[in-house]
């Protein structure tokens, strides 16, 4: 069985997808959105990350380091870069958490334990599983065994996505999930390329490749004050989505919100944090009209 690195699961969802879910969080994403607001999930490999404000001092993970490369300072604890493995120790005796590695390998075996775990709620609630990122199809080896898992257990899947991959990974995929959540980010293409840093070409062909397959797709629309909230956007969007084979697409209109600063922070030189703005009601509410008039329903969140 395949294994790949996880950076969090959060158990209790109820705005990924249908019912009471659980979302696994694959590590990695080869787009670089500028308004990302789980920094700790581009990367594909483990990393650092450490809270000064909850430093008490007390100099553990300077002794704990086996290549010495944490030194305790005025302004708390300094990591060498060029030293340190990420290998966790100091993260395992901190006694207040200040200092956490995002990610560790799991397998399919040990996802599929904690999966099961969920299952009252599931069945209850007509939820499921919800494979996120990062991006989950950067892992397909992995994601599509723990579909065909998910599959022969009978436990509702979804997949959510922002479609930058080879369209045969897209449609192995759409075999075996339930549900897509589709991140359909902006339509100029040049746009795209400055605050997403790729084109969006790949993205849209793969879109209409899963929607002629007739799985069930959810549209979700990152919605930034300044970058992608022009009603010329909206336009271009509702009618992309408008022709897309299949059944009228939900779409999910979701409002930048800054919530990920701390997230920076803690990461320190790893990421770049860039502030953006929120969109304004109006901007929304003009933005659901605009849809509507398509056929498709919009709605601000999910």
């Amino acid at each position: 069985m395949s294994s790949s690195l996880i950076f969090d699961i959060k158990r209790y969802a109820i705005n990924d997808g249908p019912g009471i879910r659980i979302v696994i969080f694959f590590k990695g994403c080869n787009l670089h959105c500028a308004w990302c607001h789980n920094p700790e999930s581009i990367s594909p490999k483990a990393e650092k990350m450490y809270s000064p404000a909850k430093c008490i001092g007390c100099g553990a993970c300077v002794s704990a380091c086996p290549h010495n490369a944490l030194f305790l300072a005025s302004e708390g604890v300094i990591t060498d870069a060029n030293l340190c493995q990420v290998c966790g120790k100091c993260a395992e005796v901190c006694p207040t958490k200040a200092i956490e590695i995002s990610g560790r390998v799991m397998s399919v075996s040990q996802i599929m334990d904690i999966i099961e775990k969920e299952r009252t709620f599931f069945d209850q609630s007509g939820g499921g599983v919800t494979f996120s990122g990062g991006e989950p199809l950067i892992h397909s080896e992995m994601l599509i065994e723990l579909l065909d898992e998910c599959r022969e257990r009978g436990i509702h899947t979804a997949v959510d996505t922002a479609g930058n991959v080879k369209t045969e990974v897209i449609l192995e995929v759409a075999k075996r999930t339930d549900l897509f959540l589709f991140d359909l980010k902006m339509m100029d293409d040049e746009l795209h390329r400055k605050w997403v840093g790729a084109d969006n070409k790949l993205i849209h062909k793969n879109l209409k490749a899963i929607a002629n397959t007739g799985v069930d797709i959810v549209i979700r629309i990152p919605v930034i004050a300044d970058v992608n909230d022009t009603v010329q956007n909206f336009e271009q969007t509702a009618k992309f989505i408008s022709k897309l084979s299949g059944t009228k697409k939900v779409v999910n209109l979701l409002p930048y919100h800054n919530i990920a600063e701390a997230k920076y922070a803690k990461l320190g030189s790893n990421c770049k944090y860039q502030r953006m703005t929120e969109p304004s009601k109006a901007t929304l509410d003009d933005a659901v009209e605009i849809f509507a008039r398509y056929g498709i329903r919009a709605t601000v969140g999910g």
